[in-house]
């Protein structure tokens, strides 16, 4: 006899932040078992010259100019995303509804907040419907594009993000908290232990761009008093803009400085480090507190990330750092009284950790697959 068919999915992403590709590859590996999951990015595919161009000028204007980024930000709550106004956007919706022809999905996720206003709309043109289920990557502070899209349910981080979404209109039986889809992997670690701090404090450090602050906070870091820190400097996309100063300060400080550039480990990174001091971004904060590290966020960009930092304030498991300054004063508190601050903010995490969001997403999504009523057979 033959295997019976596995459900077809659609996980829909976007190169704007890395927490929606994060989000959707993570959400692809968990559901590899029990679905054919598909990845794809409507934007970059339909139209790749423009998204490139677009998100060019997003990293740079959240980067540099990140107050304008705000203004632009809080510019998208005004408008309708149901209606075809922007002719750029064209090919993308027209590349999606392709793909949801030759795939015929039994479902469609989305990481992006556009995306099932396209769905919606190739719906209404004959496409056969099928659950559309909308997984949020930003906390509690939600941008009425999210709230606003047609989905059948909303997958969120945290209970804070249900109650946001909630008061703002959302139907509470379509909100869902499963936790951030974290990459499957956070489930088989073990985080480093409240009581080894003693030996080696060590510090993940995730820079900007902003090249000359890179060197201050690093010596902050290094010079910290009564304790022995070392730093693992992770570039990504950064390495040949910043690589030369941290060569600089790996040379000054010998064998307390590791350099890494592009990886596919930040799982185990951040549960054999310490601490972690990085930007706001929805996977950088949701793996911290999947692996119960405590963070310092040394970056925000207004609006979207402003949430992810609440989050970290109210579970108390860290918080805003803008200065090499500020950084200074935080680990000094944090390490003082044999690391008492650090034990207590290590604690709060662990009590909120999910670790197994993308799974605990993944069987969502198949449950839904199961009971809902399609036109087309499973």
């Amino acid at each position: 006899m033959s295997e019976p068919e596995l459900p077809r999915i659609i996980i829909t992403t976007a190169g704007f932040g890395d927490g929606h590709n994060s989000a959707a590859y993570n959400l692809a590996a968990a559901l590899e078992q029990y679905a054919e999951a598909e990845v794809i990015d409507p934007c970059a595919l339909g139209s790749p010259r423009l998204n490139a161009r677009l998100r060019k000028f997003y990293r740079f204007i959240t980067t540099h100019t990140p107050k304008v980024w705000y203004r632009i930000y809080k510019s998208v709550e005004k408008h309708d995303f149901s209606k075809e106004k922007f002719p750029f956007m064209r090919k993308p919706e027209n590349t999606l509804k392709d793909i949801m022809l030759s795939f015929e999905p039994h479902a469609i996720v989305s990481t992006y907040p556009l995306y099932p206003y396209y769905v919606e709309r190739s719906f209404a043109k004959g496409i056969p419907r099928v659950p559309v289920i909308t997984l949020i990557t930003d906390s509690i502070e939600i941008n009425a594009a999210w709230r606003d899209a047609p989905s059948d349910y909303f997958l969120v981080t945290d209970k804070f993000t249900r109650e946001s979404l909630i008061a703002s209109g959302v139907d509470e039986r379509k909100v869902i908290v499963t936790g951030f889809a974290v990459h499957p992997r956070f489930t088989k670690l073990k985080s480093i232990a409240s009581y080894d701090h003693k030996s080696v404090f060590k510090v993940l450090y995730f820079p900007t761009s902003k090249k000359p602050i890179i060197r201050r906070i690093m010596r902050v870091i290094l010079d910290t008093k009564n304790a022995n820190t070392e730093i693992t400097v992770v570039l990504g996309r950064n390495v040949r803009k910043l690589y030369d100063r941290v060569r600089e300060i790996q040379l000054k400080y010998p064998g307390r400085v590791q350099i890494k550039g592009w990886t596919r480990r930040v799982p185990e990174l951040l549960t054999s480090h310490h601490l972690v001091i990085g930007k706001a971004g929805g996977a950088t904060v949701h793996e911290t507190i999947a692996a119960a590290c405590p963070m310092l966020i040394h970056h925000l960009v207004p609006g979207q990330e402003e949430g992810n930092l609440a989050l970290l304030e109210k579970i108390q498991g860290g918080f805003y750092t803008e200065t090499p300054e500020d950084i200074r004063h935080a680990l000094t508190n944090i390490l003082k009284d044999d690391a008492a601050l650090w034990k207590n903010m290590k604690y709060n995490l662990t009590q909120y950790a999910k670790p197994a969001g993308s799974i605990s997403a993944a069987q969502f999504i198949i449950n839904t697959i199961e009971n809902y009523d399609y036109d087309l057979p499973i």
